[in-house]
């Protein structure tokens, strides 16, 4: 793309004929009865490299099929540990959306979560729990439209591929999967049963972030050329808590796992800006990783030797970097780590032929800063604030002073789950597809593999077997009102 013209020039009057299609049935509305019968993929045979294998009978493309119109959105909610219990308040709070079910393998959670819906004057939702298997029930319910999950990592796949074949709509918090082949066959299952799953990645709505993503799309940065992102957050001592983390599940994936857990929160706004999927895609990653030190040292200082955790040997580098690169020559780092002493940061930050955007740094109200031409020189930084509100993006502008009374993380908590729900409810293509959460939480298992082969590049798989080179929307959608609620 001429760095002269935008993204939004490109796309021009083809928008709205996406959009007329879309609602006018150009492409058909994910709400043909879903496959159920269909045969589970077989993980061991599935695609391990950059070639996709061939679709099945009866299965096709999600690219940019809406989903069917829901009057009332109801959702069910696997998983009401701290992220999902979180999430509760908000998915109550939006226009047109009803929790219906409660799920969690402990049985007084999900009690607990119905009781606090009906202290807010919410209808009782149904109650699941007491087992493992429990969560089966919710996905077969007749009265679930939406299922979300947030239980522990190694739990996503098999759920969530369970309330694809009942027929859901899946919201999942990150990692969809964590096994290349599970991510491949959360991709089948969703094409074979025309139901849409994604990844709940909250700080793709973030208000810097989608500003960014407008601003790289009208331009401003000129032709982009790299980005950096990544999770970097002091989680040593929630790690080593008896309590916050149930049974220490996530400490435990440090003992017997080398991967990039969690950069998707610093990936995921890079590479939409990038128009990864809409355009451009991952071809290839290298990871490297230091040595495994901060947990070890964190729990020398301040764990009695009677802690459970001394039997325990960490194996994940405190910082792991993937240099991933893109078929049109961009390259994004990514960055993960959890074990160290330092500030919270997902980096953030884009560059280009005319300009660098960078985030979580000591500047103004936003925390940005930008360096760009013709607006900028004498090689100094300015502040981002009056570009992010040049650049806000619709959702904040209508709904901003809702997100941060009713969700956390400055509110891009709530901004995705109305979104989503507004989705549903208005007929609409979703913002995050299959496709483009299977590319974002490859770099999980793809770090590994890297790390194997010490550090040498893997190839990225296509998730979307060729239809990544059409320009569509994503998360640079266009405003439209949340529906009345009758």
């Amino acid at each position: 793309m001429n760095p002269t013209s935008s993204r939004r020039t490109v796309l021009g009057a083809g928008v709205a004929g996406v959009l007329a299609a879309a609602g006018a049935g150009g492409t058909a509305a994910a709400s043909a009865d879903p496959s159920t019968t269909a045969a589970p993929a077989d993980l061991s045979t599935g695609p391990s490299t950059g070639t996709a294998a061939a679709r099945r009978p009866h299965q096709r493309s999600m690219v940019d099929v809406p989903f069917a119109q829901h009057d009332t959105v109801r959702v069910g909610l696997i998983g009401l540990g701290n992220r999902g219990a979180g999430m509760l308040t908000g998915w109550a709070a939006v226009p047109g959306a009803v929790v219906t079910a409660v799920c969690d393998i402990r049985a007084d959670r999900a009690k607990a979560a119905a009781d606090k819906l009906v202290q807010l004057g919410k209808p009782r939702p149904a109650e699941y729990g007491g087992s493992a298997a429990a969560y089966k029930n919710l996905v077969r319910s007749g009265d679930v439209d939406l299922v979300y999950i947030a239980t522990p990592w190694e739990f996503h796949y098999e759920q969530g591929k369970a309330a694809l074949l009942a027929g859901k709509h899946v919201g999942v918090e990150l990692p969809i999967a964590t096994e290349l082949a599970q991510l491949w066959d959360l991709v089948d299952t969703s094409e074979r049963t025309r139901r849409h799953l994604w990844l709940m990645e909250n700080c793709s709505y973030g208000r810097n972030e989608l500003a960014m993503l407008k601003m790289a799309h009208e331009g401003v940065f000129g032709e982009i050329t790299n980005g950096h992102g990544g999770y970097l957050h002091d989680l040593r001592e929630l790690l080593f808590s008896d309590t916050y983390y149930t049974d220490a599940w996530r400490r435990k994936w440090h003992t017997r796992s080398t991967a990039s857990f969690y950069a998707m929160h610093g990936l995921a706004p890079i590479a939409a800006a990038m128009d990864i999927n809409r355009g451009d895609r991952f071809t290839t990653l290298r990871a490297t990783a230091t040595a495994p030190r901060g947990l070890a040292d964190y729990r020398e200082r301040n764990l009695p030797r009677s802690h459970p955790s001394w039997n325990e040997k960490y194996v994940n580098g405190d910082l792991v970097t993937c240099l991933i690169e893109t078929a049109k020559g961009r390259v994004i780092r990514a960055e993960h780590d959890v074990s160290s002493p330092r500030p919270y940061s997902r980096i953030n930050s884009l560059a280009g032929s005319r300009g660098i955007f960078e985030d979580y740094v000591p500047v103004g109200e936003t925390g940005g800063r930008v360096y760009l031409e013709p607006d900028h020189g004498g090689h100094s930084w300015r502040d981002f604030t009056p570009y992010r509100e040049e650049f806000d993006h619709w959702l904040w502008k209508k709904i901003g002073d809702d997100a941060e009374n009713n969700g956390g993380h400055g509110g891009m908590d709530y901004v995705l789950q109305w979104r989503i729900v507004q989705q549903m409810r208005a007929g609409l293509v979703p913002d995050i597809d299959v496709y483009d959460s299977a590319a974002w939480c490859a770099p999980v298992p793809l770090s590994v593999e890297s790390l194997k082969r010490d550090g040498r590049p893997v190839d990225v798989p296509d998730f979307t077997r060729g239809r990544w080179s059409e320009l569509r929307l994503g998360l640079d959608s266009r405003e439209t009102d949340m529906p009345p609620v009758g």
